[in-house]
């Protein structure tokens, strides 16, 4: 996807021109992926700009790094603000996609991080409406294994963990798919390169547990709670492949795709659009970060 930033963009402690916020090719972070940073929404009511799960982003983002020892002197609060005057900055009026990052600085060709090493913060705001398709994707289950814990933190999101993505990602592509589905190194469904996944099985929701090298993610953590508040049951385990040919849905959640059901995978084609789960939870969630329905007021954060 070709990005199309705004023209202010937050850089340590200020907003600047885009072609400002630049960074020295010695930059830690540009050589060993020492970045940890957020993907998050915010959508346009026709009144206000509402940013999804702010508070629960911002949190994710401090522990991802605190895996990696990288500090920032930014707190919780000040982070929250930087990510809305950047929208305020650019004057953000429609559905927009916020990519808050802190980084390692100048810190030699070491690979002994400590709290010690200077850490920047940037943020970037960039239209997005819908990544997927809502009438649904293809995906196909690849060779590339998900990475787990016992080689790096699996729910850290850092830079460097997205290249086991990216390999994901290109054989999908080769192989004429929209998405990747990545297979933890057990062999029992992990989650997409990107997202989430979730199958439906008589009704109720199955997703892989947090054992499963899956990420815990904030979207999957906001179905989760809808799905339960109309009495969809939910239950975290070990998922096989064959059950993504045996379940009546199935369906991806992230913070780009949001909710987007799987209409063929591999060979196998499930329905010809979403299901009867997959478009209840779909319109839920549309409402949910608009703050309408049931969903917690403190999950919007408005930017005017």
């Amino acid at each position: 996807m070709k990005l199309r930033p705004y023209p202010r963009v937050w850089m340590d402690d200020r907003l600047v021109g885009l072609q400002e916020a630049l960074v020295p090719v010695t930059t830690h972070s540009l050589h060993y992926g020492t970045s940890a940073f957020e993907g998050i929404r915010a959508y346009w009511n026709g009144e206000n700009l509402c940013i999804f799960r702010l508070d629960d982003h911002v949190r994710r983002l401090r522990r991802s790094g605190s895996f990696y020892n990288l500090e920032t002197t930014s707190t919780d609060e000040q982070m929250a603000e930087a990510i809305a005057e950047t929208c305020r900055g650019n004057d953000v009026r429609e559905s927009a996609y916020i990519r808050p990052l802190y980084f390692v600085g100048e810190w030699g060709i070491s690979l002994h991080v400590t709290g010690d090493a200077p850490t920047r913060f940037a943020v970037i705001v960039f239209p997005l409406d819908k990544y997927f398709s809502d009438g649904g994707i293809s995906a196909c289950v690849v060779s590339c294994r998900r990475f787990s814990d016992q080689s790096t933190p699996v729910h850290a999101k850092m830079s460097g963990n997205y290249l086991n993505s990216i390999v994901a990602t290109m054989e999908a592509k080769r192989n004429g798919f929209e998405e990747a589905i990545m297979l933890d190194h057990a062999g029992n469904v992990s989650e997409a390169a990107g997202a989430n996944i979730f199958l439906v099985q008589d009704g109720q929701l199955v997703t892989p547990d947090d054992a499963s090298s899956a990420l815990d993610g904030i979207t999957r953590d906001t179905v989760i709670w809808l799905a339960e508040q109309q009495g969809i049951s939910v239950t975290r385990r070990r998922v096989s492949p064959s059950e993504l040919h045996t379940s009546e849905e199935v369906f991806l959640t992230g913070t780009a795709s949001e909710v987007v059901p799987l209409t063929r995978i591999g060979e196998r084609s499930i329905g010809s659009g979403p299901g009867r789960v997959t478009s209840l939870l779909m319109r839920l969630y549309a409402d949910a970060v608009l703050g309408r329905g049931q969903a917690p007021p403190e999950w919007i954060t408005t930017v005017y």
